[in-house]
């Protein structure tokens, strides 16, 4: 869509506010509204002012403005708010050198698609995640003071809640590691997810399923159709934005930490990735798998770097109570046309040509997805530039595996801050045509240290009272 055809596109809809939406550094989706009369096609070259030392790991106070400038390709109407509402994504570009900024997401994932023209591998590539959720009915917690803290998960469908007077209670409630696709009434939550998957589809978002997941407590997965780099960081935008705002009208609250139950699975975000040339699926091919060379060589550079991906792709402390050993996450660097226990799985669902890709399951809806995709990319990439020899399948169950041998296979990292150290140390791959800058991978680096990791290394858990308090 032009600008002009924005223009008329809000005049048909009855638009009456423009709401701009900007991703900040850690991944969440901000936003300003002005009237619909503020809105001109010079607004779609000179911008909206804003204090970007408001945002999260952006600028300091002394050189804090910006603007952000709506990209006219991405209007949509609000399915949510009362008045009849225009949103527009923007991109976050200096006010004086009008030169994009570097820790603008949006902007990292445009260079990430430009790159891979410029290495002439190929044209076009396609990102297809598959974020799980939990639907919860009530959810408290307080870390506030000195001296308690706290957390709080209830849910409707919770094992935990089996002998609770709910007046009357009528059971139903899924079992730990059993909620995989049973029908209603077990399933409580179905026509909830699909309120949510058809405002989706409403907003011209492609939709392939919607299902009840693993876990007790309302685990839901809905998938979306795959689609290129940067679409597909607008669309996982609106992803989180619309399960949010549907569980929130129906009274439920949404959340994609990656592990908030104790001893049940985990939400993952499984990503598929191909690479195309024209008309031409790069990864097809007469390997293993059906796969090509290049695909060979691109999982190569996944498993190479898959500890300093995992910075991006799992960025959360809370990211490593889903990658724990011995478990069903896929922490082992390792690949399988079947084995859902290694980190890269190559589907065999279809032997058409255009459906071989890659699926790295070690990544957590917790990331920031125009990060986390190209961040991705550019791993697959240096794995075709340099060759990397990926090594031989795993089609065996890893978990039976002897120490030795999971040690020789190696693992993704086991903490936040080992996952930064191994950034810092591993991220020439990520520099590469200026996708990312060495500003923002020191600034992500510093950022997760002083707000996430070491607040909570400073705090004690709860469950240390539980282990040692009478020592």
């Amino acid at each position: 869509m032009t600008p002009s055809g924005v223009l008329t596109f809000a005049k048909e809809q009855g638009a009456k506010v423009v709401d701009i939406r900007f991703m900040d550094f850690p991944g969440i989706w901000q936003h300003f509204s002005v009237p619909i009369s503020e809105l001109e096609e010079s607004n779609f070259e000179d911008g909206y002012g804003f204090d970007g030392s408001s945002m999260r790991g952006w600028q300091p106070i002394h050189n804090s403005d910006m603007l952000v400038v709506p990209d006219a390709t991405t209007a949509k109407m609000d399915p949510f708010f009362k008045v009849p509402t225009l949103v527009l994504i923007g991109n976050i570009v200096d006010p004086v050198t009008r030169e994009p900024y570097s820790r603008d997401p949006r902007n990292i994932a445009q260079k990430a698609e430009t790159y891979l023209k410029s290495t002439g591998i190929g044209d076009t590539v396609y990102i297809g995640p598959e974020a799980e959720f939990f639907i919860f009915d009530s959810i408290q917690y307080d870390t506030s003071s000195s001296h308690m803290s706290f957390y709080e998960i209830d849910s409707i469908e919770g094992n935990w809640n089996t002998g609770r007077d709910e007046g009357p209670n009528l059971g139903y409630k899924p079992r730990s590691k059993e909620g995989y696709f049973p029908v209603p009434p077990t399933d409580s939550q179905q026509d909830l997810r699909t309120d949510m998957m058809m405002t989706l589809m409403a907003l011209g978002i492609d939709i392939e399923a919607q299902h009840h997941e693993v876990a007790t407590a309302g685990q839901a997965e809905i998938d979306m159709r795959f689609k290129t780099l940067l679409h597909m960081g607008d669309q996982l935008a609106w992803f989180k934005y619309v399960i949010k705002n549907v569980a929130f009208k129906n009274n439920k609250t949404v959340t994609f930490m990656p592990k908030p139950i104790f001893e049940d699975n985990g939400s993952g975000m499984h990503t598929h990735i191909s690479i195309w040339n024209g008309d031409k699926p790069l990864f097809a091919g007469d390997k293993y798998g059906g796969m090509s060379q290049e695909a060979m060589w691109g999982i190569g550079g996944i498993l190479k770097h898959c500890s300093s991906l995992c910075a991006i792709t799992n960025p959360t402390t809370n990211s490593y109570k889903r990658l724990v050993p011995g478990f069903e996450a896929p922490i082992n660097l390792a690949y399988s046309s079947r084995n859902r226990s290694a980190a890269i799985r190559l589907p065999m669902y279809s032997t058409s040509p255009k459906a071989k890709r890659i699926e790295f399951r070690t990544p957590d809806p917790s990331c920031n997805g125009y990060m986390a995709f190209s961040a991705i990319m550019m791993a697959v990439l240096d794995g075709i530039q340099n060759k990397i020899d990926p090594g031989d399948p795993q089609d065996k169950n890893i978990y039976n595996l002897p120490p030795e041998e999971l040690a020789k296979m190696g693992s993704a990292p086991g903490s936040l801050d080992e996952a930064l150290a191994a950034l810092k140390e591993d991220h020439d791959y990520l520099l590469k045509g200026d996708v990312f800058t060495q500003d923002v991978i020191d600034m992500w680096i510093d950022y997760k240290m002083e707000h996430e990791v070491n607040p909570l290394r400073l705090r004690p858990h709860p469950h240390e009272f539980h282990l040692y308090y009478d020592i």
